[in-house]
């Protein structure tokens, strides 16, 4: 089925159930990844977008909390592709949306770190590709129930989670893959992957250069930024906690060894150092290392072959 087609059939989708229930519809291949149900319980839904200095607004719900995640391994898929029917189908329940909003007008990782998601790898969110959206019914500083929806997309899969609180016992929110809705199925990618595609590289590979960090020469403070390329990396590792990584510094070979090693080295702690108070990288995923100029990549014979050797590399180590 082209994109085209999943989209259509996806805007497409209605429900049939009971007069209590509201059934949501996901993919045939769409597969449940946890689900954690407290009885009694209290959920900040989230009804704007981060703002520094305030944080994200939230209104309180008590009640029977529900959380799910599913996982829909499709290749290619947008976030909107995934989101509109779940958003059409709340409105046509009588919920009123009151935050929709996408990576870029959440507020990024702030507003990731500061929202409720169910831990990894049962949920992966991708900095890059991400909507939100919650809807309530009742008065929006007082609902009587809430739900909300979170949409991540990956190279491979779509990531879905589901957030349902407050009186929810005569509307009980059922997740149903038994209907029409069709997404592409997961397949051999065989195409190569695009120069810009920071996570395929690194994972295929198994190590990326850091393009564009600014030092200066002999130096060791790494420049304001902002960085894609730590954006890129913070995001990979944000949205896989169990990868580990070596950050590896390495020199052109004017100098001695000691001096390139030590250098190469805390250029790379200070890489290390950005990713943990610049993108709340958790700070066992990552490792600081030196090279010195014992891994080039190009002839130090010449200025231009020097300026490639002195470069910052990501290097895939482990799973924890």
């Amino acid at each position: 089925m082209t994109a085209r087609a999943a989209i259509i059939a996806l805007a497409a989708c209605v429900w049939a159930a009971p007069a209590q229930a509201l059934q949501l519809e996901l993919s045939s291949n769409a597969r449940e990844t946890v689900a954690r149900n407290s009885p009694l319980d209290r959920y900040q839904a989230p009804t704007g977008a981060f703002e520094y200095g305030v944080g994200v607004p939230t209104v309180g719900v008590e009640g029977e909390v529900r959380r799910q995640a599913w996982r829909i391994p499709s290749p290619g898929l947008t976030t909107l592709q995934v989101l509109l029917p779940l958003r059409q189908q709340l409105k046509a329940a009588g919920y009123d949306v009151v935050l929709d909003c996408d990576q870029f007008t959440c507020g990024g990782f702030d507003f990731r770190f500061n929202v409720e998601v169910l831990p990894a790898p049962n949920m992966r969110v991708n900095m890059r590709a991400y909507r939100f959206v919650t809807a309530v019914k009742g008065p929006e500083n007082d609902p009587t129930s809430v739900i909300t929806l979170m949409v991540s997309t990956t190279a491979t899969a779509a990531f879905v989670q589901i957030i349902e609180a407050g009186s929810l016992e005569q509307e009980d929110v059922e997740v149903s893959t038994d209907g029409d809705v069709q997404l592409p199925l997961a397949g051999p990618i065989t195409d190569p992957a695009p120069a810009g595609d920071f996570d395929t590289v690194l994972s295929t590979d198994g190590h990326i250069v850091l393009d564009g960090l600014d030092f200066g020469t002999g130096n060791t403070a790494l420049g304001e930024g902002p960085f894609a390329s730590l954006e890129n990396l913070a995001g990979f590792l944000v949205s896989q906690p169990d990868v580990t990584i070596a950050v590896v510094g390495h020199t052109d070979s004017v100098g001695s060894q000691d001096v390139n090693i030590g250098l190469s080295r805390q250029r790379a702690a200070a890489v290390r150092q950005r990713l943990i108070e610049g993108y709340n990288v958790d700070p066992a995923q990552v490792q600081a290392e030196g090279m010195g100029y014992l891994a080039p990549i190009a002839s130090n014979l010449s200025a231009e072959g020097r300026e490639l050797n002195r470069r910052v590399e990501a290097v895939l180590l482990s799973q924890r």
